[in-house]
């Protein structure tokens, strides 16, 4: 078993993240010929197939796919069960880890409060957190955690939603400052009850307010606002979200978005009620999969060590269409406001500060100095799609979940699945094929 989780430990490791390049290629179709489809009644056969041909013995247990066109409810393709040996079937309301896809939601938060002028962009965090207001920067990146210098710049709100802070993540950083961080329980989120050495070493500190202090207290990797290092950042946007608006964090996400939006099923603590929805997750070993978090039992039916803004949500795929369709509405949904159009517009733009690339589509996820490839955008936790790919807006989760938006068209489109690593199989590229095979299709059908 300890061979099993050393390569479990090693392919997590290489990426924890997906990128969204080739779903953005749905940004250049004109948008009035996919609003004549609404009424076709299988949008996605070629998605059909892929999740046919993913789901079964050998494969996956069950999975969900949807796309939902401007102004209608998703249609969703769903195969399978929730686990091999779970019989209840995978639907759209099955319950799913989106781990990183709870960034996103994190930064959309953030951006109600900058459009309500509580916070502003380029506010120091300093100004919420006065512990941030000394922040020291590794001389090297990686180096030694004693060899430091004072940083030129404060860290601000822009930073912590783009990534940009300068901040670290046990999943991405290496030698003593993943040490120290592990050993001030500065994890960033969680997988499973198992005994899992080398994923996840240390336990989680308690409570986000002794997170944000104590995170405070390590270098940083980087200078702010000097580049994109995917990190905890969103996890302490989380702290700065309830000291602004006085109320946890995880409060003010369910009274602000998760309940007037009629999002029932996200939570960070799934209640014991809803358990027999929730799916198993798997650690792919090979072309094997092993179940390291059942349903029946997960983790994710305790409460977590704290309110993990970067990595803490389960939601189910008609849960997260919601969330989705509010991007593509512009802060409305049925009718009702949510967020104002403001923090909808801004959130979904690159908000990168000027000089800086944003993640590269090389398929490595190195965030690194030696990174090559095509940069994206990044907005308020999110890739934002750059020349032909502009107008897109998503991002993905570490356990195989994807959502995105075309806000140009109001287009959206899910995948959920539960294995890690997500690119362990060839899965999202041939989602990502079928998808825009299946759009192309309902075009040249409603061509005159």
């Amino acid at each position: 078993m300890s061979a099993a989780r050393e390569g479990l430990s090693a392919a997590l490791d290489r990426r924890l993240f997906l990128r969204l390049a080739g779903l953005a290629g749905l940004s250049t179709l004109p948008g009035s010929r996919i609003a004549l489809a609404a009424d076709r009644r299988d949008l996605l056969p070629r998605v059909r197939e892929v999740v046919e041909r993913w789901t079964g013995p050998g494969r996956f247990p069950g999975m969900v796919a949807s796309l939902g066109l401007p102004g209608q409810q998703a249609q969703f393709v769903s195969r399978g069960t929730q686990g091999f040996t779970d019989a209840a079937p995978m639907g759209p309301d099955s319950l799913f880890r989106i781990y990183s896809m709870t960034k996103p939601v994190t930064g959309m938060a953030a951006m109600q409060l900058i459009a309500q002028g509580k916070i502003s962009l380029d506010m120091p965090v300093y100004e919420v957190l006065p512990e941030y207001r000394h922040m020291q920067v590794q001389d090297r990146y990686d180096g030694p955690v004693d060899k430091t210098h004072a940083a030129a710049r404060p860290i601000t709100m822009r930073h912590l939603l783009t990534h940009t802070a300068g901040l670290g993540y046990t999943f991405v950083q290496s030698g003593p400052i993943k040490a120290l961080m592990e050993q001030k329980g500065l994890i960033g989120g969680q997988v499973s009850r198992l005994d899992m050495p080398g994923i996840f070493n240390g336990k989680a500190v308690s409570g986000l307010d002794t997170f944000a202090q104590r995170l405070a207290q390590v270098p940083l990797v980087a200078e702010p606002g000097a580049r994109w290092i995917y990190s905890l950042a969103l996890d302490l946007m989380g702290r700065v979200i309830e000291v602004v608006s006085g109320r946890p964090f995880d409060r003010y996400l369910a009274e602000t978005i998760f309940e007037p939006a009629g999002m029932t099923s996200t939570f960070f603590a799934v209640p014991a009620s809803e358990a027999a929805r929730l799916t198993t997750n798997f650690g792919a070993l090979g072309p094997v999969l092993v179940p390291i978090d059942a349903g029946a039992g997960s983790i994710y039916l305790d409460p977590p060590p704290f309110p993990f803004g970067g990595s803490g949500l389960v939601s189910s795929p008609r849960d997260y269409d919601r969330f989705l369709r509010i991007l593509a509405q512009y802060g409305m949904l049925d009718g009702r406001r949510i967020l104002a159009e403001e923090a909808v517009r801004l959130g979904t733009s690159n908000l990168l500060p000027a000089g800086v690339a944003g993640p590269v589509d090389d398929g490595s996820g190195d965030p690194g100095p030696a990174r090559r490839g095509r940069s994206a955008g990044f907005g308020a936790g999110g890739r934002v799609g750059t020349g032909p790919e502009a107008g897109v807006f998503g991002w993905s989760g570490a356990a195989g979940t994807l959502g995105m938006v075309d806000m140009r068209h109001a287009l959206r489109s899910q995948l959920f699945v539960q294995f890690m690593p997500p690119d362990a199989v060839p899965l999202l590229p041939q989602f990502q094929s079928a998808l825009k095979a299946d759009i192309t299709a309902l075009l040249g059908d409603t061509k005159a």
